[in-house]
């Protein structure tokens, strides 16, 4: 197996000579088997390893688990170093989910330790945690590059035993009589990833193709080889596009030349657009870069707002992207997953007597009715996925009607509902992106509505205004 490992970090030139590997270690399976594979690599590979344990500080038993990887670095010869963040209490002072804290915690922690030397970062996801992160990011939309899950190789992290399974991660423990920890949340159906592990993924193996998770790992591979062509291609498209103000903030492209490329190119060259107008990715959606398209290609100006701050316009044969002057910014927005979050109204808010919104978040239970008053409505939670706000209309938006009808512009919901054009302008709504979550007062969007299957809830509740 350790032949494996070591072909593996070969083909990805994931270690070098005189390199330090700093290596996350849990004390888990996954991380207990990096750590001693590490070492057998050694031998072959000149280059120091370092330990890092992160604890999160939510479960009593964690501390055990630090003990544990303490004593086995000790008695290998590994440094070891001890990480301790209340990432819980973190987690709702950024107003994001436990997971993506920790996991900001542990990067973090990774990063300081490896304190810019030659070298890189070592993180134990096996095969099957691929495939499970190829499925969550399918179900959630994606395009090639979240459909090939895990990469071996990103920046300075590597992942040495993506090309192992869990099972035979597990077996060569047993075989070394190598001991580890047993974390209890992972038997647990409180995460996504978690339910995708236990339920999909195990149906599959068992009841559609045996060796599925090994399948989806090969098409992974070919999927990440499709999206680095696709990337050099769109990379020189996007050159033979630019028209000028190329650089972080503002982004000019010539519309002939743009629409001039293959349709795919263009959805890429856009996307790349905006993610170097905003300097980073997160929260670009396909939603977001339809509406660019369809911007470009209309008749006459207009502009629409993206995520960051971004402003996006049409002159005549030339598309624009830049950031919003500072006077410009939208004042009323809410953090992605806040836990608790109370926002004030500004008072020329078309909200006839309400003075604030308070938002919580919770866990749902069976026996719950959904509360049917007006001021007062339930969002589907793990349907949010990035920053929402409220604010105006602005061109593009939509809200969701049924699965009959699918989308409504947001204009053509007030025409059909008579609303009067002079007021229109004056209605906040809560929204994320595009998307119409809430018009408080008239109706919420489908897509955001309590299913049977909705495990969190977002509670929005107006309260009059004082005085």
């Amino acid at each position: 197996m350790v032949e494996k490992v070591l072909e593996y970090v070969k083909k990805y030139r994931m270690i070098e000579p005189g390199d330090t590997i700093v290596a996350g270690i849990s004390g888990g399976a996954d991380s207990v088997c990096l750590l001693f594979v590490l070492m057998e690599i050694r031998e072959k590979i000149p280059f120091s390893i370092e330990a890092v344990h992160v604890n999160h500080m939510i479960r009593q038993d964690a501390a055990a688990d630090g003990a544990f990887v303490e004593g086995l670095c000790k008695k290998q010869g590994i440094p070891f170093r001890l990480v301790e963040e209340k990432v819980r209490e973190r987690a709702k002072a950024h107003g994001v989910s436990e997971e993506e804290e920790g996991r900001k915690v542990r990067y973090g922690a990774f990063e300081a330790a490896l304190n810019g030397r030659k070298g890189r970062i070592a993180v134990a996801h096996n095969r099957n945690d691929r495939a499970e992160t190829m499925l969550f990011n399918l179900f959630r939309g994606t395009g090639l590059t979240g459909a090939s899950g895990i990469h071996p190789v990103n920046g300075k992290i590597i992942r040495p035993l993506l090309c192992l399974g869990r099972e035979e991660i597990e077996k060569w423990l047993e075989d070394k009589e190598l001991p580890f920890c047993q974390d209890s949340t992972n038997q647990e159906d409180l995460y996504t990833r978690n339910r995708i592990r236990h339920h999909i993924l195990t149906y599959a193996e068992k009841e559609v193709c045996e060796g599925a998770v090994r399948n989806m790992n090969r098409a992974a591979d070919q999927l990440l080889c499709a999206q680095e062509y696709i990337d050099r291609q769109s990379g020189a498209a996007l050159e033979r596009c630019l028209e000028e103000g190329f650089g972080k903030g503002r982004i000019v492209l010539k519309l002939p030349a743009l629409f001039r490329e293959d349709p795919y190119l263009r959805s890429c060259i856009l996307y790349e657009s905006v993610a170097l107008a905003a300097g980073q990715k997160k929260d670009i959606t396909a939603a977001h870069i339809e509406s660019m398209e369809q911007l470009f290609g209309g008749q006459g100006n207009g502009e629409i707002h993206l995520p960051y701050d971004l402003i996006v316009y049409k002159k005549y044969d030339l598309g624009m992207i830049q950031r919003k002057d500072k006077e410009e910014k939208e004042n009323i927005s809410i953090s992605k997953k806040p836990e608790t979050y109370e926002i004030s109204v500004p008072s020329n808010l078309f909200l006839p007597g309400i003075g604030k919104v308070e938002f919580t978040v919770f866990s749902r239970k069976d026996s719950q009715n959904i509360p049917e008053k007006t001021y007062t409505k339930w969002f589907d939670y793990d349907k949010i996925t990035s920053s929402i706000m409220f604010r105006t209309r602005r061109p593009g938006d939509y809200l969701t009607i049924n699965s009959r009808m699918g989308r409504k512009s947001l204009q053509d919901y007030f025409v059909n509902e008579k609303v009067p054009r002079e007021v229109r302008d004056q209605i906040y709504v809560l929204a994320e992106g595009s998307h119409v979550i809430w018009i408080p007062g008239y109706r919420i969007s489908e897509y955001y509505k309590i299913q049977e299957n909705t495990r969190t809830v977002l509670q929005a509740v107006a309260l009059e205004r004082e005085g």
